[in-house]
């Protein structure tokens, strides 16, 4: 369906949205805080699996493995080794670490398509989760390690901020995911972007033409995972924790649907799937005992009437208060 909103009516939707991120914690909510802080972590992660999932055609059901990495790298770095706990260490060596990983597994994974690739990828996620879960050197049991504390941020004996204050963490995740979205905007704009949708759209013309299709599948499965490792990082900060569930095929499967819920090959469809998701979680997980059933059927419902996702939801309300069949 061709979109019906103008670029200056997303800009503004965008400004809305973005003011509202800004102004929440002002009303004192710690727990809502804390919720909300959540969802954006889970939407960085969500919108790095749409960049294989959406712009790439690449449906990957071992995400989670970079997620979970990412945060076992800032719990074994700042609490089992204890080598360092500064976040500008350690958020750039989870994310170095997993970019690594994912690009090792790519070189393996990406050989094989459709089914395949799918069953290949789950796989090796549930290899990362047995060698997390088993191996005690990595802090292995399925009750994982607890941070010592939140990462320090000092620079030279100066510590501009404090990660333990509740809104200076959701602040620094806030502006962290509004990079992300920068940075995705500008990518998906760049010949590499550009190559990376004529690969979903069909990967045997670009072949034909040229393009290296391997080399630019890998990247695009590098940059996402090292985006999730960013992601596991934050949760690990947020929850104070890891544990191998953190990359489990359920973890894998959640963050699946926030992006189908969102709206698959849309730079805002991973943000809003995962809010959606999670105050679907909220709102069915009081209201109903069975809540889990109630939320799969909510979700068909969703993917049946909104096939290309929640985002489309404002096209359609504006086609309709035209009068028109959207």
């Amino acid at each position: 369906m061709k979109s019906l909103i103008t670029s200056r009516e997303r800009a503004a939707a965008i400004m809305v949205f973005l003011v509202a991120l800004a102004v929440f914690p002002q009303f004192d909510q710690e727990f809502y805080t804390e919720l909300v802080t959540r969802v954006m972590v889970l939407a960085i992660f969500a919108v790095s699996l749409d960049l294989l999932l959406g712009y790439t055609g690449l449906i990957s059901f071992g995400h989670a493995a970079w997620f979970g990495i990412g945060g076992y790298v800032l719990a074994l770095l700042g609490t089992k080794y204890q080598i360092t706990n500064n976040l500008w260490l350690t958020l750039p060596a989870a994310m170095a670490i997993t970019a690594v990983a994912s690009f090792i597994v790519g070189l393996f994974v990406l050989r094989t398509r459709g089914m395949f690739f799918i069953m290949v990828t789950l796989a090796f996620a549930q290899i990362f989760y047995f060698l997390f879960h088993d191996v005690k050197a990595l802090g292995g049991s399925s009750d994982g390690l607890n941070l010592r504390g939140k990462p320090t941020t000092e620079i030279n004996g100066w510590v501009p901020f404090e990660l333990t204050d509740t809104n200076t963490l959701y602040y620094f995740v806030m502006v962290l995911l509004v990079a992300v979205l920068l940075f995705m905007a500008l990518l998906l704009r760049s010949p590499l972007g550009r190559a990376l949708q004529g690969i979903r759209e069909n990967e045997h013309r670009m072949a034909a033409i040229g393009f290296p299709v391997l080399r630019y599948k890998l990247a695009a499965f590098t940059l996402a995972g090292s985006l999730a490792g960013m992601a596991g990082h934050l949760y690990a900060v947020l929850s104070g924790g890891v544990n191998p569930e953190l990359m489990s095929w359920h973890q894998s499967a959640d963050v699946l649907l926030m992006v189908i819920l969102g709206g698959m090959g849309q730079l805002w469809g991973g943000v809003i799937g995962a809010f959606s998701f999670v105050l679907l979680q909220e709102i069915l997980s009081v209201m109903f005992k069975q809540w889990h059933l109630w939320l799969g059927t909510v979700i068909v419902l969703l993917v049946l009437f909104l096939p290309d996702g929640m985002i489309s939801i404002f096209g359609r309300i504006k086609a309709l208060a035209r009068g028109r069949n959207p």
